[in-house]
């Protein structure tokens, strides 16, 4: 229901740029109605930049494609796109509600009159405000929400939710983004209907929850998705994770495996999303590797890396995550448990970059900070800062022939031989010197070496 406060009101606080009220203009010279909907409403009343603009009007699609030489739609929701000076604009006529047919999509789209109609379809506070230049419609509160910092259903929750599904993750998505917490009804509402969230696609699920992960309080919201019971459906394996202690003897952990996952993810100093999910998921085969000796009180977790990798491949294909990043999520988890023991050899060393691979190094750097301080530990250790520095030291050495500053061209031209098995014997040996430290990979010694073997 709205509020006693004026569902509309005029402000000179809010600005529009210029390319923007340039293309509200070519509808209002039409006589028409157009409104900016939407987050570009939030990011105008706050102050941010937005990049992402949509647009409500009472022209028909097949009007608004008249408008524009660079316009198209082909969506049954009827939202046209305009392209401008490179930009993408999403026009959508005033909708009203509708049945919705599979818990995600209306069943009958019915154009609406009036801009107050269109904003009570919507499904939260801050995402039911319209602001056409110089009014803001906002009948429901959407300004004082976001002054508050609450992320609030429009209307009856239960109806929302039951309309379209993927609201239950978006309401959690919007609050770790925004930094937000969820009013109480519709967190509540959110923990009764969590069951609905299986009549969405894993592709939509997937998109909703790496959002959650690449926001600016992915901790939080997974503990949302915890809390609420929405974690159970998507990621059981994790949800089982908080039922699993890990406080005993001669361990440092001092949270159960759910926690210090989050804990983890919280601390991982990555950007990329699928590091930050292997830092979630990292541990989750602990559930199943679980032992507790009765006699020292000893908790170990034997191989758990092992199992969890069997396990994130499987998440990975049921949130239909690219082979990429399937590879990417699989081999970090896999091998996160490695040894950074002073005194390595530099074959261990070459074995843990090949396996890691090049490219995922950082990924796994960042998922062991994110690991220890997670498990209260200190960020990093002398053994750890020695060993990231062999990594960097060892990748300066050649790992096969072909890493050599010369090749078999150098070899014939010094020793004036013609290509032959002798030119591989040559490399080899080279490249042996090469890996025991007692010749340098440096195109002038390697020469100088062969011009030795010329006058032997």
């Amino acid at each position: 229901m709205p509020t006693n406060l004026p569902m509309r009101y005029n402000t000179s606080m809010i600005k529009l740029p210029g390319n923007i009220q340039d293309f509200m203009h070519i509808f209002l010279k039409k006589g028409f109605q157009v409104f900016v909907v939407g987050g570009a409403v939030r990011d105008l009343i706050t102050g941010k930049k937005t990049d992402d603009w949509d647009f409500a009007t009472d022209a028909t699609p097949d009007t608004i494609l008249t408008f524009f030489s660079k316009a198209f739609y082909n969506n049954t929701y009827g939202t046209v796109t305009v392209v401008v000076d490179d930009l993408l604009f999403e026009v959508t006529p005033f909708r009203k509600e509708s049945l919705y047919k599979d818990r995600r999509h209306p069943g009958k789209i019915e154009w609406a009159k009036t801009i107050e109609e269109d904003l009570a379809r919507r499904d939260f506070t801050i995402n039911a405000m319209a602001f056409d230049g110089k009014t803001l419609i906002d009948p429901y509160d959407g300004k004082k929400h976001l002054q508050n910092k609450i992320v609030m259903a429009v209307g009856d929750p239960d109806k929302r939710f039951a309309e379209d599904s993927l609201r239950l993750m978006r309401a959690i998505r919007l609050a770790s983004q925004l930094g937000f917490l969820i009013e109480e009804k519709t967190r509540m509402s959110i923990q009764k209907n969590a069951s609905l969230i299986v009549h969405i696609s894993w592709e939509r699920i997937r998109d909703e929850l790496l959002k959650i992960i690449s926001s600016n309080n992915p901790s939080d919201g997974i503990l949302f998705l915890q809390n609420t019971g929405l974690l159970k459906y998507i990621i059981p394996e994790l949800d089982a994770c908080f039922t699993v202690p890990q406080k005993s003897p001669k361990r440092h952990h001092i949270y159960d495996v759910g926690t210090h996952s989050v804990m983890s993810l919280k601390n991982c100093p990555s950007s990329d999303p699928i590091t930050r999910l292997a830092a979630l998921l990292h541990d989750i085969g602990k559930v199943q590797t679980y032992h507790k000796d009765e006699h020292t009180k000893l908790i170990t977790f034997h191989n758990h890396e092992v199992v969890g990798t069997k396990l994130v491949g499987n998440i990975a294909d049921r949130l239909r995550l690219s082979n990429k990043q399937k590879e990417k999520l699989v081999r970090l988890v896999k091998y996160h448990q490695f040894t950074v023991s002073e005194v390595i050899t530099d074959r261990a060393v070459r074995r843990f970059i090949r396996e890691v691979g090049k490219e995922y190094l950082q990924d796994m750097f960042d998922l062991r900070t994110a690991d220890r301080i997670g498990s209260g530990a200190t960020p990093t250790s002398w053994r750890y800062e020695l060993f990231k520095k062999r990594i960097e030291e060892v990748q300066h050495e050649p790992f096969k022939v072909t890493d050599l500053k010369i090749d078999g061209t150098d070899v014939m031209s010094i020793l004036n031989i013609k290509p032959s098995r002798k030119v591989g014997d040559i490399l080899k040996k080279l490249f042996n010197e090469v890996v025991e430290g007692r010749v340098k990979n440096e195109r002038k010694y390697l020469l100088e070496e062969i011009k030795k073997l010329a006058d032997s």
